[in-house]
């Protein structure tokens, strides 16, 4: 009987195992999923099977007709979803969302980069695809003609019904609670599968949206005690420190930390900034908290000390939401708001998320002369985005609050020749190659940048905040990455290399490094209350960097977490000082805490929570 079957309909069959094989194949050699036991092994090996098993599965209820173009269909569009992931994989390092495939309007400026990450062995990706194609024109008796009795359906149905239990079953032994960890995308992907993970993530997205429509104010109440129980107030030595002064801000592009004071070739990286630094307050342990909306969420826990999303960008998911942003507190209080960033306007949503956020004014691509000479890669070359952007603050209300994001270190960090100030570092890996010699052009930029507001009369009357907004070589790099640092790059060194540059500039005040635990979500209290203004009785989930009694605590929008002693990251707790593992039980009291914050800001910002404290004031 069996064989009966077999022979009268193997292409469902034939379908399901090259997608299986093909997709196991992937996990291993483009994606770094880390296996621990011969039980994760099989986890992997088995979790695409029983959705294929289903998916093909369902043309056993169509017309025989439509049979072999379903199965066709099928197969080929869960091929491209699972490019897709690849492609977004090897710059992200991270997995394709439903929030992510809706930022289309992103596609048309990622160009360049595109063209980096595709090779010609993607064309593998569709081979058995066209085997398929091939099997059905040339042997059309065998493979276009699918007959299955009631019997054979039920068999096929119970077969992947119990692959799929036995799967589910031997994941939840090894990860108990599994799909409570909606922030960890690759223990998701080990254990229920890249294919099972995308209809996952179609019900946590119907799940978000239907959050707005179900809150009310009480879910904000245990937030705010949360937040004002935790309130680590002000330093009054520095409370009002730069007070009427402008507001400078800069988000460097891709800039990591690990890149000051350092050399490669013998020249210096960043010349500027580590002199810069010796007159500023530098903060050497600050860390980016991004998620997969990147810049666009710097920009958005910089101005908000909300945590991002853990999938999706909150200015495509959340533009219309109510927020207490930076500039809209900032124009309350006198203050002209401007964003400056040569770019097209709608993209990472800004036109829209912008108005959200309270800014005055959106200097953008339109406002600045762009020309092939002055342009590469994305956009307009940094010394040239400053260069005319003077005129812009010449021209602004003061005091102003002017937000600059600059664009030439991005990926794949191109640059022409005769804005090389240092040659590449020379190893295998072009990316990491390039990244130091775009950085020292920022860095050159950002020197000539201080110059000018130096000539026109700005630099003393403006506080200066330069930070940078996430990392720009990913994890995909560590070969490299380990050559030029002479380490290996474990997952605690892995965490380290998140930390970017954050330095704070206010004039007449002495430099400072300060090696305190912090991130991007402290930047507004900070601000705030430099300037003066109180930040008591909001909703943030940043400390003021300078308050006393701060507590050594940086969650990152994965999960992970660094305090002054411990970095937990990849479900294991270190010890800083070292960065040899530890006993997991010295993380667990920060574990829950961790947790605790970015389901409280996930709840603000899905709920729009903040409508309701805005109505109550």
């Amino acid at each position: 009987m069996l064989n009966k079957i077999q022979a009268k309909q193997p292409m469902i069959y034939i379908a399901a195992l090259l997608l299986w094989i093909k997709t196991y194949i992937v996990y291993k050699t483009c994606f770094d999923i880390k296996i621990d036991n011969i039980i994760q092994e099989i986890i992997l090996l088995i979790n695409p099977l029983s959705f294929l098993l289903f998916i093909f599965g369902i043309s056993l209820f169509l017309k025989e007709t439509k049979r072999v173009r379903y199965i066709l269909m099928a197969h080929f569009l869960l091929s491209a979803l699972l490019l897709g992931n690849v492609l977004f994989y090897r710059f992200f390092n991270d997995f394709l969302t439903i929030p992510v495939l809706f930022q289309t309007s992103n596609l048309t400026d990622l160009g360049s980069s595109f063209d980096e990450l595709l090779k010609i062995t993607d064309l593998f990706f569709f081979t058995d695809f066209f085997i398929l194609l091939a099997l059905t024109k040339y042997n059309p008796k065998r493979f276009r003609f699918i007959h299955f009795t009631k019997q054979e359906r039920r068999i096929y149905l119970l077969i992947a019904l119990a692959i799929g239990f036995f799967h589910l079953g031997l994941a939840e032994t090894q990860r108990p609670q599994l799909l409570t960890r909606t922030f960890d995308r690759e223990m998701l992907i080990k254990n229920i599968g890249a294919y099972n993970y995308q209809l996952y993530d179609v019900f946590l997205q119907s799940k978000s949206s239907a959050q707005r429509t179900l809150a009310d104010g009480s879910e904000l109440v245990e937030i705010e005690n949360f937040i004002n129980a935790n309130y680590k107030g002000i330093n009054p030595e520095l409370y009002g420190a730069a007070k009427g002064k402008n507001v400078i801000l800069v988000s460097m592009e891709s800039m990591q930390n690990f890149v000051i004071n350092k050399t490669v070739n013998g020249q210096e990286i960043t010349p500027f900034l580590n002199e810069f630094i010796k007159e500023s307050y530098y903060f050497d342990q600050f860390y980016h908290q991004t998620g997969q909306g990147k810049t666009s969420d710097s920009e958005f826990i910089v101005e908000n000390s909300l945590y991002p999303l853990s999938r999706g960008a909150v200015f495509f998911t959340h533009a219309a939401n109510e927020y207490n942003a930076t500039p809209e507190i900032l124009s309350e209080n006198g203050y002209f708001t401007a964003s400056l960033h040569a770019n097209n306007k709608t993209f990472w949503n800004r036109d829209i998320m912008y108005k959200s956020l309270g800014y005055d004014r959106f200097y953008a691509m339109e406002d600045f002369d762009i020309n092939e000479t002055n342009s590469i890669g994305w956009g307009l070359k940094d010394r040239e985005f400053f260069e005319q952007s003077i005129q812009h603050l010449q021209e602004m209300p003061q005091p102003f609050y002017a937000k600059f994001i600059t664009l030439t270190n991005h990926f794949p960090f191109e640059i022409a020749d005769e804005d090389r100030y240092i040659e590449p570092f020379t190893s295998d890996d072009d990316t990491v190659n390039n990244y130091f010699v775009t950085v020292r052009y920022t860095d050159e930029a950002l020197k000539h940048f201080i110059k000018k507001l130096k000539d026109e009369g700005l630099y003393e009357n403006s506080i200066i905040i330069l930070y940078g907004d996430h990392y720009g070589i990913s994890e995909n790099h560590h070969k490299a990455m380990s050559e030029f640092l002479g380490k290996e790059i474990t997952p605690f060194e892995s965490t380290q290399l998140q930390r970017v540059p954050f330095i704070i500039h206010i004039p007449g005040q002495t430099g400072q490094t300060i090696s305190t635990v912090s991130g991007q979500i402290d930047v507004k209290p900070t601000l705030l209350h430099l300037l003066g203004i109180s930040t008591k009785g909001t909703i943030q989930f940043g400390d003021d960097l300078f308050a006393k009694n701060r507590d050594e605590f940086t969650v990152l929008r994965d999960g992970c977490f660094i305090t002054k002693d411990y970095v937990f990251t990849k479900d294991t707790c270190y010890r800083k000082n070292t960065g040899e593992a530890s006993d997991k039980t010295s993380c667990e009291p920060f574990i829950e805490a961790a947790k605790t914050e970015l389901d409280f800001s996930d709840k603000i910002i899905n709920g729009d929570l903040l409508r309701f404290s805005r109505s109550e004031q």
